[in-house]
């Protein structure tokens, strides 16, 4: 269960993101037009989603924190890529990722990319991870095919800013200073309900619908833009999860590719049956 469980901590960052794409174009407008303050909520958010999506990856530092593994954040820094799927290059603590037993130093690095997550390790005496310097599990053994499929169509942790909007209880919170920035607080909470109102396609619903299981299917957002119109900070909580993400710069980030082939071993098929057994499958 050790693999299971550090996969599932990087995972549910991206499960966490993705459902924040959970509310439409429709609701939306119904909201602007009930709520005068809206419009400006809404444009506000509008600007900071097209001008950081179009950056395509940023410097973040991410802490998630889950009631069910006992409330300790685990910490991930490094490089987090949308603009041609999602990817992630980040170091973390080898003790919160659980990997003591392959790993000796005190970080380790984690990468998510082409659909698997790598791990780097001390090369092992025997078995699959025999000489290498890298393991590799497929995202689809970790969270199954739907919250693998959840992670490819919602990549971009920035689309949520236009659509927090349609949520009944909006806020704009005013001024606070994150990271040394001057920034606007927005929060509003995401659900089911908004995702079967929305104008998304229904294969975007049936994935918005997959990521909110993991928040009990309702999700409080609240996210921090700065004067340039760019995200500082985003935070989702809801189901015992809560994952804060600071983005320290957009754009201009080196592509983050796969480990060579050569030196790494794959424990995919050890950690789908693992999966499989827990859910009684």
């Amino acid at each position: 269960m050790r693999h299971i469980r550090t996969g599932a901590w990087a995972g549910i960052t991206f499960a966490v993101l993705a459902a924040t794409t959970a509310c439409g174009a429709d609701a939306a407008r119904k909201t602007v037009d009930a709520v005068s303050h809206a419009d400006a909520i809404m444009a506000a958010l509008t600007r900071a989603s097209d001008k950081a999506s179009k950056l395509g990856s940023a410097e973040v530092e991410t802490t998630t924190v889950i009631d069910a593994a006992g409330g300790k954040p685990v910490s991930m820094d490094g490089t987090y890529s949308w603009g041609d799927g999602a990817a992630l290059d980040v170091e973390m603590d080898t003790a919160n990722a659980q990997m003591q037993s392959v790993q000796d130093d005190p970080t380790l690095t984690v990468k998510m990319v082409d659909g698997a997550y790598y791990y780097e390790v001390d090369p092992q005496p025997s078995g699959p991870l025999k000489g290498k310097h890298w393991m590799r599990i497929d995202v689809s053994a970790v969270l199954g095919e739907s919250g693998a499929d959840s992670i490819a169509d919602n990549a971009d942790p920035t689309a949520g800013l236009r659509y927090i909007g349609a949520a009944k209880d909006v806020e704009n919170l005013g001024e606070e200073t994150i990271r040394g920035k001057k920034a606007t607080h927005y929060r509003g909470s995401v659900g089911t309900e908004q995702v079967n109102a929305s104008a998304l396609t229904a294969q975007e619903r049936k994935a918005a619908i997959e990521s909110l299981k993991t928040s009990g299917g309702k999700m409080t957002v609240d996210i921090w833009v700065d004067g340039k119109d760019l995200p500082v900070r985003m935070k989702q909580s809801g189901g015992g999860v809560a994952t804060t993400m600071d983005f320290l710069k957009f754009g201009a980030i080196k592509p983050i590719t796969a480990p060579p082939a050569a030196d790494t071993g794959d424990l995919t098929d050890q950690v789908r049956e693992q999966r499989d057994q827990s859910l009684g499958q």
